[in-house]
């Protein structure tokens, strides 16, 4: 029954997210404006973690199942898409390409903003295969005093 309360919850605010976005006429699609009041309600502490945290956590472990009917509608659409896949395919590529630099980006500022300087010191191969064979040849001296 728990749970039932807590998908209740998670869902009431996706409900809230919708009317608002449809009452506003918002271009934020009512579920992702609904998932950010959740997310600010559990900020401020109006909603504690443990009156959604099961249901959060089952909906995560089978987000998988959650993608299918997009993917049954793109198959049943498939006959008006299908002379656009290349553009499609461009346009999934070019996304995940800027997704991984912009995601590289924010976590190289992260690293430099909270933890310090963060420089990755450029080693030639010659450098790095000093310090390969300097490592192994103390690996060797250990072992053989070891004996």
């Amino acid at each position: 029954m728990k749970i039932y309360l807590q998908l209740l919850i998670i869902f009431g605010f996706s409900f809230i997210g919708n009317i608002i976005s449809n009452g506003l006429h918002l271009p934020i699609p009512g579920s992702i404006l609904g998932m950010v009041l959740l997310f600010l309600a559990l900020q401020f502490k109006i909603l504690e973690f443990k009156h959604v945290d099961e249901a959060g956590s089952f909906l995560i472990n089978n987000m998988t199942i959650l993608f299918l009917p997009a993917g049954v509608g793109i198959m049943a659409k498939w006959n008006l898409i299908s002379h656009f896949w290349v553009q499609i395919l461009i346009i999934i590529l070019g996304a995940l390409i800027i997704n991984v630099f912009v995601l590289g980006k924010l976590v190289e500022w992260i690293k430099i903003k909270f933890e310090g300087d963060y420089v990755i010191p450029e080693l030639s191969s010659q450098q790095i295969a000093l310090d390969v064979i300097n490592q192994h040849s103390k690996n060797k001296t250990t072992e053989s005093e070891g004996v």
